[in-house]
């Protein structure tokens, strides 16, 4: 008889769990595992405790990782949930839908995230941590960024029986997130690229290092220039014992291609330990997230080229800029003491916004690069002309004297041309005629576009007030940070 009835409970068993699966589908099974963790944890009442919540941008997902892996604590249990995971927006949700059958217990998902030009980090991308938080039972769970579905930020909820404890460990963990960011202390470039490492929009990019030789300017211009940004840096603790502001704006103006933008790759290979946002062409648009993180991760640089695409004088303009707004709001919403520079550059000085350019505490320095005089294209033919092997012949007087009105950009064109004609001779220097065909080429008529994108064309009064070149900067130019193939400070 005993046999009898426990044959019965066995089948009565069976058919229970047959009639789950009918009705809820297979998953109903092991659905109810997860339900049965989270009520053994949390107690059957855990859909109605409090959830406290915090988010994040895309890109500090592994950010949240390392910090939940410094604040969690040691014997806190992690578990994975099913493939149906992306159907669950919150803690909330999650626990009905596991007592509904619909989301069961599954792997953890992790996904390989970059945390520099050349490293790889693996985060978890979603997971449910059950854990003690305030000497009370809790549940902790979070989800990355999913634009898909609709998910725009990093999320991570608190559930629990004490919202004061819930608040102060997310608390804990924002603050761990800064301190332990991947972030800190990079270069870094926003929008996405199939061409390089990311962590949603934002690009890691290598440090580049430059040496003063590289650069060619007028006498005192780059003391200048290393003072305002570089000196305030290094002396921050005594001005701020002495209340003078930290925050400084540098406008870096001149032609295309005598420059700009070197200079200020040879500024943030001097800073190692500053990180550093590039903004240039539709990345400006990214001004308010580029300040939020400066904000965070002083001391910092942010760098907005070719600035003049949205600081434009408003009389030039019909229309609302919301851009230019978002700019000068930027500018003066640092704290005074905020070890911040703003490093600007552009192309048509004369047209920048008279907010932007005249009043201190936006900009506080700006300083021309011009165009080269004869001294400067001398020397930046010699330079560009390192590691390339020139003849006797080769005439530097008539070179200097034949690309009066040039920019740097134009004279490392002229010496590259020189160079694959002479190969193309197939000779072992480059001579006389080699530089004289070069030069006849870059000066016809039918090349006058590829002149001009080169910098062979001269600026008249409408630009730079027809005043005489005297100033050179020799290296690489025409750097464009924003747009794709997004190489930022790497070199090539």
């Amino acid at each position: 008889m005993a046999d009898d009835t426990e044959d019965i409970a066995r089948f009565g068993a069976l058919f229970r769990r047959f009639l789950e699966q009918v009705v809820h589908g297979p998953g109903s099974v092991t659905a109810n595992a997860l339900t049965r963790r989270l009520d053994a944890h949390l107690g059957p009442e855990a859909s109605t405790l409090p959830v406290a919540a915090e988010s994040w941008s895309p890109y500090r997902l592994p950010d949240v990782n390392r910090a939940l892996n410094a604040v969690l604590p040691a014997d806190a249990e992690l578990l994975g949930v099913g493939s149906a995971m992306h159907q669950v927006e919150g803690l909330t949700v999650l626990v009905a839908a596991a007592r509904a059958g619909h989301v069961d217990l599954g792997p953890v998902q992790r996904v390989t995230v970059a945390v520099g030009p050349e490293e790889t980090e693996t985060s978890i991308a979603a997971g449910l941590w059950l854990t003690v938080i305030g000497g009370k039972a809790a549940a902790v769970f979070m989800m990355q960024a999913d634009m898909r579905r609709g998910r725009p930020r990093v999320v991570l909820e608190v559930l629990g029986a004490d919202p004061e404890a819930a608040a102060d460990f997310l608390r804990s963990v924002q603050d761990k997130a800064v301190e332990l960011s991947v972030l800190r202390g990079q270069v870094l470039s926003f929008g996405v690229s199939e061409f390089g490492p990311a962590t949603g929009p934002l690009r890691f990019h290598r440090r580049a290092v430059l040496h003063r030789d590289d650069l060619v300017l007028p006498e005192g211009t780059l003391d200048v220039v290393e003072r305002q940004v570089i000196g305030l840096a290094e002396h921050r603790e005594r001005l701020r014992e002495q209340g003078q502001h930290l925050k400084r704006g540098v406008l870096l103006h001149g032609p295309p291609g005598t420059g700009k933008t070197l200079t200020v790759r040879y500024l943030v290979g001097l800073m190692p330990d500053v990180t550093v946002l590039l903004l240039a062409g539709q990345t400006l648009a990214f001004i308010s997230e580029a300040a939020e993180l400066a904000r965070a991760f002083q001391p910092a640089l942010v760098v907005l080229e070719d600035c003049d695409l949205v600081a434009e004088d408003r009389s030039f303009s019909h229309g609302p800029q919301p851009l230019l707004f978002q700019v000068l709001d930027e500018l003066d919403g640092l704290a005074e003491d905020a070890d911040v520079t703003f490093l600007l550059t552009t192309n048509r000085a004369q047209v920048l916004e008279a907010a932007l350019a005249q009043r201190p505490g936006r900009v506080d320095q700006a300083v021309e690069i011009p165009l080269p005089d004869d001294a400067g294209r001398r020397a930046l033919f010699l330079l560009y002309s390192r590691g390339v092997q020139l003849a006797e012949d080769v005439d530097v007087d008539v070179v200097v004297a034949q690309t009066a009105g040039t920019t740097a950009s134009y004279l490392k064109e002229l010496v590259r041309r020189s160079a694959l004609l002479a190969a193309i001779d197939g000779a072992s220097v480059v001579t006389g005629a080699h530089v004289l065909a070069a030069l006849e080429e870059l000066s016809a008529g039918r090349n006058a576009l590829t002149r001009a994108l080169v910098g062979g064309s001269g600026h008249g009064p409408g630009v730079y007030g027809g005043r005489p070149p005297h100033s050179a900067v020799a290296g690489r130019d025409g750097f464009f940070f924003g747009g794709p193939p997004l190489v930022g400070f790497e070199e090539s």
